[in-house]
């Protein structure tokens, strides 16, 4: 009985429980359902809200829009209306110009016809006078028994003989009157000057030889794998050529001072006897010194020698370089020193300022101490040199001058050209490559045989003269002055040489006959 009872009480509780789990899932469910209708009123009140608010929006956007469209129409109907009335303006301002140019152009046209009335006027007229000048002509030739052309080439035959005789008689008028002037004048200076000035004059090349005392001593100088000559050439910058000559290097190098640099120090290593890469460099230097003190000293020299004073310390410097370099073989600063000496006995001559003359002088070649380190002719290089150190405008226009890159402004710059032509062209101042010389001699003999009538041309007294003889049938007596002038600037122009030379132009007639 207990055991059914206990059955029964569990069946009933199954029963509840399974009641109460209905009851709970209908309850549930009724509470989803009213949650899922509360959520789908609100999501329908939001998207009527959002509808409402997107109608709005539109209605906004439309009347913005409308508002852009109305005001665009408005702006662009204001630039139409501008516009049109500009071009009606501009019409206006067309209609007037056409209006003018065609009352322009109906003047010109009148004016056109007017000036073609009087064109045929004048060609009617001109007509006229030419068939006059032709009666005339045609008159006149029958007078002369000459044609026109032949009349023609007679008068201007005749003009030309006497033009030509006439320019003829007058250069040799003016040359004669000018050498009668000046030739013995100027001889006179110039050979005073030359009378009263001597100089030595030394050959120098690019090139010095340093005696060895022994053979042995080449391979001491050369040094193991050749660093002791490899130093010297590098420290002074030069070449040291040693080859079979016995006894004897050969120093090159196209700086003079360098050179001479290169020289003594070796002399120096030679006699010391201790050649390694560290005595060179103190013998370099010491010889460098001596080079330094030589140069300053034979400034000095040139100057004491000269009468110059009060040179700028740089420019004695720069005239004592000069010792070491030379032109055409002449040493430079004998040169210089010789031209200083002529120049002033020449203004002493002419009563100019003899010690403006000198320093004139002694410095005109100056641009050559610098003018393998610098580019620029050493006309320009020493002028520029002078200006740095304040010298006189006066020596600065000398210098420029010498070799006639300016004009000279004074009678000092012409007495240096003629102390500088002096000094480089006499005999034995300068030294000529054989070649070279033949070659110029060669030159001169063809540009003067070039022109038409010469039958012979020689080149004598070294190249300073030349002898042109001439055929008397094709060169006249006055032609001879004419051609003397045109060979004389042809030769200026195309031919390089010291001094001048002197044009020579002969002209024979022979006349033979045998009696029998």
């Amino acid at each position: 009985m207990e055991v059914y009872q206990i059955l029964i009480v569990i069946a009933g509780i199954a029963v509840g429980l399974g009641l109460g789990f209905v009851l709970g899932m209908v309850y549930r469910k009724k509470v989803a359902e009213r949650e899922i209708g509360s959520a789908e009123a609100e999501a329908t009140r939001l998207i009527n809200e959002a509808i409402r608010s997107g109608e709005n929006r539109k209605k906004e956007m439309l009347l913005e829009a409308k508002d852009e469209i109305h005001k665009s129409r408005t702006e662009h109907d204001k630039e139409v209306k501008e516009r049109r009335t500009e071009l009606s303006k501009q019409e206006r301002r067309l209609e007037q110009k056409e209006t003018a140019l065609d009352r322009k152009t109906e003047a010109f046209e009148r004016k056109e016809e007017e000036l073609n009335r009087k064109l045929a006027k004048v060609s009617e007229t001109q007509a006229q006078a030419e068939e006059v000048r032709s009666q005339q002509m045609q008159t006149l030739e029958q007078i002369s028994q000459l044609t026109q052309e032949q009349a023609k080439q007679f008068l201007l035959k005749s003009v030309e003989d006497d033009v030509r005789h006439e320019s003829a008689m007058k250069i040799k008028e003016i040359e004669q009157q000018l050498k009668d002037e000046a030739e013995e004048k100027g001889r006179e200076i110039i050979a005073t000057a030359i009378q009263r000035c001597a100089a030595d004059h030394a050959a120098e090349t690019t090139v010095s030889v340093v005696t060895l005392p022994n053979d042995e001593m080449k391979g001491r100088i050369i040094g193991r794998e050749g660093r002791n000559i490899r130093t010297l050439e590098t420290i002074t910058g030069v070449d040291l050529i040693i080859d079979d000559t016995p006894e004897a290097i050969t120093v090159s190098s196209f700086d003079p001072v360098r050179r001479e640099i290169a020289r003594l120090a070796l002399e120096k290593l030679i006699v010391d006897g201790r050649i390694h890469p560290t005595r060179i460099e103190d013998m370099v230097e010491k010889a460098r010194r001596e080079v330094d003190r030589t140069i300053r000293e034979e400034g000095e020299r040139a100057c004491y020698e000269t009468g110059v004073h009060s040179l700028n310390p740089e420019l004695i410097k720069i005239l004592g370089r000069q010792k070491y370099r030379t032109s055409y073989g002449q040493n430079v600063l004998n040169h210089s020193i010789e031209v200083a000496h002529i120049a002033g006995l020449m203004a002493a001559e002419l009563g100019v300022d003899v010690a403006m003359a000198k320093r004139a002088g002694l410095l005109h070649d100056l641009g050559k101490s610098i003018d393998h380190e610098v580019e620029g002719s050493h006309v320009q290089l020493g002028a520029d040199l002078a200006r740095k150190y304040k010298e006189n405008p006066i020596i600065v226009n000398a210098i420029e001058a010498h070799h006639g890159d300016v004009e000279p402004k004074t009678v000092i710059a012409v007495l240096v050209q003629a102390a500088d032509a002096v000094s480089a062209a006499r005999p034995g101042a300068r030294r000529e490559n054989v070649e070279n010389y033949i070659r110029r001699l060669q030159k001169l003999e063809e540009l003067t045989s070039s022109y038409p009538g010469v039958d012979k041309a020689f080149a004598i007294q070294a190249g300073r003269e030349v002898r042109i003889m001439v055929k008397p049938e094709v060169v006249s007596e006055d032609n001879m002055i004419l051609l003397a002038r045109d060979v004389a600037k042809k030769i200026e122009a195309e031919l390089e040489y010291p001094g001048q030379i002197k044009i020579n132009v002969i002209r024979e007639t022979k006349a033979v006959e045998f009696a029998k």
